[in-house]
């Protein structure tokens, strides 16, 4: 049987680097909220995503945890991992890489969330919950191409969870709860419609690509995809010195980021650049915060900057600022500039 072809390469991916940027921000910070990712056909929105988690090393979870449970993380195992600790049980330990998990356009809120056996808890007294997407994408990146297209209810939940990190099935009295805690990637074409802008707003970070308009950049794209299919040993070969030294990147970031810290005048920054474009509520606020000390840290630095404020102004604002339908979200820095 042929072996399965090696995802690409992330560092190979020619321009983008906004995207790339949000991407990596997430994997560093997965309590940052994910990022929508909006553009035209053939931009390598699916290919970063797959390539991101292709380049992230093996991580420790519970061997035969349903949900990939970390074993030296109580705080935020399910309750099966919970108990055997309760009772002195052994978890026992496996690697495995982190995964994209795609969430299908078609589907329903009892393929997302799982569902209860009710008839199994009526006559047992005991619960048996049938896991669904949501279970899988525990610890991983849950994928939803064309999320403008979901239904509304479905994305309500899937951003629910995302913010929680628990995912909760509740039939007829009975409850189960699991953890949840996974990076939500959301890609759309404006051109088929948009998000409720109250669903925009719960998306962390957001980012527009476009086709390279330089044509050596146009070449290299095409130079690097050939390779990839046609000489793919020479393609990883010559690609794993630039993956290398981002994996040792965003270790140390993820390292930095509980050191990170910041002034009065940052969060001052903040707020008057919030009013100075009219965004609604605070919660541009509390994530352009977040965006700042996870650039930081990406940085190698302990101190956010304001040089970071403003480049986190670019990837939290632009989708929650006041514009007419069909309007495109774009943020002129010029507008915040000597705030």
């Amino acid at each position: 049987m042929e072996q399965a072809r090696k995802g690409y390469c992330f560092t190979a991916i020619v321009g983008q680097d906004d995207m790339k940027t949000a991407l990596i921000l997430n994997v560093i910070n997965p309590n940052l909220g994910g990022v929508l990712i909006r553009g035209e056909k053939g931009t390598a929105k699916s290919t970063a995503v797959r390539a991101l988690a292709e380049l992230l090393p093996e991580r420790v979870q519970v061997a035969d945890c349903r949900f990939g449970c970390a074993p030296n993380d109580k705080a935020h195992m399910c309750g099966e991992c919970l108990e055997k600790l309760t009772n002195h049980k052994t978890l026992e330990q496996s690697l495995a890489k982190m995964k994209v998990v795609d969430l299908p356009v078609s589907a329903t809120e009892d393929r997302v969330v799982g569902t209860l056996d009710m008839e199994h808890a009526i006559k047992t007294g005991e619960k048996k919950f049938e896991t669904g997407i949501l279970a899988g994408a525990n610890r991983n990146i849950l994928y939803v191409d064309e999320v403008n297209l979901l239904d509304d209810h479905v994305v309500d939940v899937l951003l629910d969870s995302a913010a929680m990190g628990v995912n909760t099935v509740e039939r007829e009295g009975v409850s189960y709860t699991h953890p949840a805690r996974f990076i939500l990637v959301g890609t759309m074409n404006p051109e088929e419609g948009d998000l409720r802008p109250q669903l925009i707003d719960r998306f962390a970070l957001s980012v527009t690509v476009i086709g390279e308009r330089d044509a050596e950049k146009r070449v290299l794209v095409m130079e690097n995809r050939l390779k990839y299919e046609d000489e793919p040993e020479k393609f990883f070969e010559d690609f794993e010195p630039m993956q290398q030294a981002l994996r040792d990147r965003i270790k140390t970031a993820e390292g930095l980021l509980g050191q990170v810290t910041y002034s009065s005048r940052i969060l001052e920054k903040i707020a008057k650049i919030c009013i100075a474009l009219d965004v609604d509520g605070h919660r541009a606020d509390i994530v352009m915060l977040k965006t700042a000390m996870t650039l930081a840290a990406y940085s190698g630095r302990t101190e956010v900057t304001e040089e970071d404020v403003m480049e986190a102004a670019k990837l939290t604002l632009p989708h929650r600022m006041r514009r007419n339908p069909f309007e495109d979200a774009v943020l002129d820095l010029s507008q915040i500039e000597g705030i």
